[in-house]
């Protein structure tokens, strides 16, 4: 009776009417059946775990390329821009060094004689040049005697620091490549070594950025002091090391401004150091409980990332049908008030109005019903403690509904963790959160931060005193 099962395929496919059909022939029939499908699922278990070696929740840039899935799975856009957009190319050098006539003696085709024509054409090439090296310059610096002073007096030497035998160039410019690029400290070394002829040590470089960072500190307050008073402020942090410790990076940006601080602590105590008082703005946060001891006017939290856990609940967690129904009025809620956001200019203000207090009687609603779902009672709950801070964009209209803005700002330094693997002593954290801070924020604002700082210091030897902060360039300039 058993054998007569062969003849229904078993798995998938199965429908109700050929079980109907095993359940006919019999308690051998059932048996052998389900067997046969236990045997089915421990084959493709086995297949399955054979070919992935992470967890479900490895990041894609620690699993093997043919692990990923093809462009074409993914939905890969074509990249460049669109037809009918127009085209970008590089501009027309301002400075021409030196002209080169070409002209051939033969036809590169065939090697026969050619007639002279009068037509030309223009090509542009800019290059390195072949000279590349450092400029040594000779300082004579003449000591006088002041009388009022009683003692000898000198000029400032305002093209490299104290006692320093590199210039402000190279200062900046190597403290850019390694704070501002992420290039390692050993690539640093090689290419002045190498390439620009200039024979630099780790060390010197290490000690030369330390000493920049005690100068451009008094910025590093200024963007603190800046983004504290701020109406629309960003937070996010990600895991740093400092000396082989777990510490913490925390980034608060706005549109012209990254501050960065490097903390043990991923609660309180680090915050309470960067929010010295009572924040009169919108806070803009993911959900980490920690932010919630900050005594702000308003907040915001990041829907993205709450659309991001309702994915991840449903490729990981296997919730069951009352999950369903739970996420997709969630989805729909969300949805629904960043579509009554973005239309905001195409209702009355009561119109408007009404169709925000429609959305807040749905979450409402979705808080009160009792539902049973293990993930939907951890929403809901979540939803108790920030039912106020859910849809704060849609009663200001400067603050948005996600916390992109603080992921692209701490994005950098994140590349920048990959590369140094953070810092090896709790000086070389402060130097670094203060050089990133004054970077990022300078390059936000428009302005070459190489220039502008390699300035700064040559003002600050000469008077003692560093110039402002520089404002945002205007986008019409």
């Amino acid at each position: 009776m058993a054998t007569a099962t062969l003849d229904i395929p078993l798995g998938a496919s199965l429908t109700e009417e050929q079980a109907r059909a095993i359940y006919a022939q019999g308690e051998e029939a059932i048996v052998f059946a389900l067997l046969t499908m236990a045997q089915m699922l421990a084959r493709q278990q086995a297949q399955a775990a054979a070919t992935s070696h992470q967890a479900p929740c490895t990041p894609s840039g620690m699993k093997p390329p043919y692990q990923k899935p093809t462009a074409s799975a993914r939905g890969k856009k074509k990249p460049g821009r669109k037809n009918g957009h127009p085209g970008s190319r590089r501009e027309k050098p301002e400075r021409i060094d030196r002209h080169v006539a070409h002209r051939a003696k033969v036809c590169p085709d065939c090697g026969g004689p050619v007639k002279r024509c009068a037509e030309t054409r223009t090509r542009y090439i800019e290059d390195i040049p072949d000279n590349l090296q450092s400029e040594v310059t000779e300082h004579t610096i003449h000591r006088d005697w002041c009388p009022n002073c009683k003692k000898k007096v000198e000029p400032a030497v305002t093209e490299a620091m104290p006692n320093a035998t590199l210039g402000n160039r190279t200062l900046v410019l190597s403290a850019w490549l390694h704070y501002g690029l992420g290039t390692t400290l050993a690539q640093l070394v090689d290419v002045f070594n190498f390439h620009l002829a200039l024979k630099l040590t780790p060390g010197g470089l290490i000690q030369m950025w330390h000493r920049l960072a005690r100068i451009v500190v008094l910025w590093h307050e200024e963007i603190q002091r800046q983004a504290l008073e701020s109406a629309v402020l960003h937070g996010d942090e990600t895991g740093w090391r400092v000396n082989g410790k777990t510490h913490w990076l925390w980034c608060f940006a706005t549109e012209d401004v990254s501050f960065f601080m490097i903390d043990r602590s991923r609660g309180s105590p680090a915050l309470l150091k960067m929010f010295t008082q009572e924040f009169d703005g919108t806070l803009v946060t993911d959900f980490w409980a920690a932010y919630n001891a900050l005594a702000c006017a308003a907040r915001q939290k990041c829907l993205a990332h709450l659309l991001r856990d309702l994915e991840h609940v449903e490729k990981y967690k296997s919730p069951g049908p009352e999950w369903q129904v739970f996420a997709k009025k969630l989805r729909r809620l969300i949805m629904d008030a960043i579509r009554l956001r973005r239309r905001r200019a195409q209702h009355s203000p009561d119109a408007y109005a009404s169709r925000r207090r429609r959305i807040t009687k749905r979450l409402q609603a979705l808080i009160d019903t009792p539902w049973a779902d293990t993930q939907a009672k951890r929403l809901i709950k979540r939803f108790r403690r920030h039912q106020d801070e859910l849809f704060t964009f849609l009663e200001q209209p400067d603050v948005p509904f996600d916390n992109n803005l603080a992921e692209r700002s701490i994005r950098p330094a994140v590349i920048l963790r990959k590369n140094s693997n953070g810092n090896r002593s709790h000086q070389g954290a402060d130097t670094q959160a203060i050089l990133m801070s004054v970077f990022f924020t300078l390059k936000k604002r428009g302005h070459n931060p190489v220039a502008v700082i390699r300035d700064a210091l040559t003002e600050y030897l000469e008077t003692g005193q560093l110039p402002p902060l520089p404002e945002k360039i205007a986008a019409n300039r």
